[in-house]
């Protein structure tokens, strides 16, 4: 099982990391699958919109909902993240390679069960490595998902980057 995780404490940190990351391993020719977040403030609320773009061209699928300047309830839209597992799911199906699953989060979704959690799987019974964004409200149940066998990366496009090329040099042997 090769999977690894990064984590930040600066909002969107994660989020951007792993944009650049999965952006420079497409430039390298790898086929990536998963989805990486892009936050776009609003004005006047201290919320942000999601989007997340389904690896490798998309759809872009807006996976927040607006729940009002004053909400503070989770803002994740489920039906907008199932819509982006279920096109993710489309390429497991279908047969495309993929070297890598690319995911923003291992959120709540994935924490009770659902979302992503299903394809993490699926990615580990294909020996295709896995690389996730984990927050310290979600790490307990990652940790458990995993069995404490995830490895913990800076988060350094250079650190995680030289993981990712490791990990092929590994399945290509």
């Amino acid at each position: 099982m090769e999977i690894a995780f990064i984590s930040s404490n600066e909002r969107g940190g994660t989020d951007r990391v792993l944009a650049r990351v999965a952006s420079r391993l497409e430039k390298q020719g790898f086929r990536l699958a998963g989805v990486v977040q892009t936050n776009f403030d609003r004005p006047g609320t201290h919320h942000c919109d999601m989007d997340v773009r389904v690896l490798p061209h998309g759809p872009v699928v807006r996976i927040s909902q607006n729940l009002g300047a004053e909400s503070h309830g989770c803002r994740l839209d489920p039906n907008a993240l199932e819509t982006a597992v279920a096109s993710v799911e489309t390429m497991f199906n279908d047969g495309s390679p993929i070297d890598f699953l690319i995911l923003n989060k291992f959120g709540k979704h994935e924490a009770e069960g659902r979302g992503f959690r299903t394809l993490i799987g699926d990615a580990m019974m294909r020996n295709i490595p896995v690389l996730t964004g984990v927050n310290t409200l979600n790490r307990k149940a990652f940790d458990t998902f995993t069995d404490g066998l995830a490895q913990p990366l800076a988060n350094d496009e250079n650190t995680i980057l030289n993981w990712c090329l490791k990990q092929k040099s590994l399945t290509a042997a």
